[in-house]
């Protein structure tokens, strides 16, 4: 779903976790003994569900809003704003909204509130981070436009005020089971009026209502009482605390001043489980983590570029990272996407290039020296504020002691920072990053990171073939016949290395004793409505 901030990662997490700045715990600023504390960071961005591309500000905006349809724990869809989702060939599109529903401002969500919300996210003019989301939708093409004259998609018609079509590009497998992802939620009125304010102050129409914000510190959410949906809230509200460090929010975990922490710090891995006892959670989840480096950077444009990409793979030994630093608790990456999805192949061709072999890696290097000599260092970047030090310098080292070259493991302050960063594409080095779905599919997480086209495309891979391959799988006519479109753009990326995949993601999480229920979703996630204290 997004950059694992982590979540990246976002990033989302991606993707998949990463947290905030705070000088203290959350025992300093005590909530309300019903109120759900639950470890997160700083937003990327203002809380606009169009322009929130990463976890730390995707697990609030979920709160807030609610969408045609949402996901459950399992990661399954269910219809949730819309009454009636009809079609008769995936390509058109009929929505027909649920009565009475409000916006926490009192006013009542329309179709309008849907198809305004979604052609102002697709609009060039306002560059929002996830207007990819609506490409598959006719008329994307022209709003996206660098130098647009149309502002609304020609495939998005109100008919009434709960009702509304939708005209794609052409057949999508996966759309109906996207229309719970946050770029599909509607807006108010008042959103249109200052977009940065408004995300300042959001006016939501999900299970949970804003309170307030107090940047680099926490966000506290109410309940809404007038939320009439299928998740509605089992806990009085939360308060995401932002921590600069999880030992610190672990070390809260256990004293009980947080109930719920997404992420057991590497220094805990050993011992969490004795700590928490029943109270800990162990489970696979749709979370992965890359090294990107973007083809602006010396040596790793064109040929070059590929050679030493798949070099440094293998030079990483992932199954002894895995083990040493997580204890078990990452898997080594075998695709792009993530090992829990439906469709995921472990054997692709190419998927050699994702195993540890330091004699390839050597002459592959040399290969890709023959082309230009290696000169500087290789720097990966990292969000000092995730918890990635002790895994990235891991990976840095196995580079450096595979091919004989200086790599380092090289510290940003915050998930913001490095976010900007890649988006900016001022990086200059390589970067760690992940992903964490939005929707349970492999095209979810290969579209959103790898069309040409994509604003979260990390490292700009530009490759027709794969669009087209990724547009085929999209208008398969079923699952199987998608997966086999899939493997063959991955096939493509593998001999490519468009960018280095390192682990999967089993999720360590826990709960604090004053939790007596709490669930892990799909992707690693806290269930937070149906947290129960």
């Amino acid at each position: 779903m997004r950059f694992i901030r982590a979540t990246a990662l976002v990033a989302a997490g991606l993707a998949a976790t990463s947290l905030g700045l705070t000088a203290c715990s959350s025992s300093d600023d005590s909530a309300d003994s019903s109120i759900v504390t639950t470890n997160a960071g700083e937003p990327q961005n203002p809380l606009v569900p169009s322009n929130t591309n990463e976890n730390m500000g995707g697990r609030v905006v979920d709160r807030l809003f609610a969408g045609l349809k949402y996901y459950d724990a399992n990661g399954e869809a269910h219809d949730e704003m819309a009454e009636k989702i009809e079609t008769a060939d995936r390509k058109s599109y009929k929505i027909t909204l649920k009565p009475d529903w409000k916006f926490t401002d009192g006013t009542t969500v329309t179709a309008k509130s849907f198809v305004d919300a979604w052609n102002y996210g697709a609009a060039a003019e306002n560059a929002q981070l996830q207007s990819y989301v609506y490409s598959p939708i006719a008329g994307f093409d022209e709003v996206s436009a660098e130098k647009a004259t149309v502002k609304t998609m020609s495939g998005l018609k109100v008919v009434d005020d709960r009702t509304f079509t939708i005209d794609l590009k052409e057949p999508s497998i996966d759309f109906e089971n996207a229309l719970g992802y946050a770029p599909f939620y509607p807006l108010p009125e008042a959103a249109f009026k200052d977009m940065q304010a408004f995300g300042e102050n959001p006016i939501g129409n999900g299970p949970y209502a804003f309170e307030t914000w107090e940047h680099n510190v926490k966000i506290d959410l109410k309940v809404n009482p007038d939320y009439p949906g299928g998740r509605p809230a089992k806990n009085k509200g939360i308060r995401f605390v932002m921590y600069q460090s999880y030992d610190t929010a672990y070390a809260d975990l256990q004293a009980g001043n947080l109930d719920s922490l997404d992420t057991i710090p590497d220094s805990a891995l050993t011992t969490y489980k004795s700590d928490l006892g029943d109270r800990a959670i162990t489970k696979p989840t749709a979370q992965n983590q890359h090294i990107g480096i973007q083809t602006t950077v010396p040596h790793f444009a064109g040929e070059e570029g590929v050679l030493r990409r798949k070099a440094i793979s293998m030079a990483i030994n992932r199954p002894q990272i895995a083990d040493k630093i997580f204890n078990g608790l990452r898997t080594p990456a075998r695709d792009f996407t993530a090992s829990t999805l439906p469709g995921f192949e472990a054997n692709l061709p190419g998927s050699e290039a994702l195993d540890y072999n330091p004699d390839q890696a050597k002459k592959l290097w040399e290969q890709a020296n023959a082309i230009a000599p290696w000169s500087g260092k290789y720097a990966i970047t990292y969000n000092s504020d995730g918890g990635h030090q002790a895994w990235i310098e891991a990976v840095a080292n196995s580079v450096k002691n595979t091919l004989g070259i200086d790599a380092v493991a090289t510290p940003m302050p915050t998930f913001k920072n490095i976010r900007d960063a890649v988006n900016d594409k001022t990086i200059g080095t390589a970067f760690r990053y992940g992903w964490q779905g939005d929707y349970p599919t492999m095209m979810q997480f290969l579209g959103s990171q790898y069309y040409s086209y994509s604003e979260t495309n990390n490292v700009s891979y530009n490759n027709p073939e794969v669009d087209r391959l990724f547009d085929a799988a999209l208008a398969a006519p079923s699952n199987a016949e998608s997966y086999k479109l899939i493997a063959q753009a991955q096939t493509i990326m593998l001999a490519e290395m468009v960018d280095i995949p390192v682990f999967d993601y089993v999720a360590a999480a826990g709960i604090s004793d004053k939790v007596t229920k709490a669930e892990l979703g799909w992707n690693g996630l806290f269930d937070f409505e149906n947290i129960e204290k």
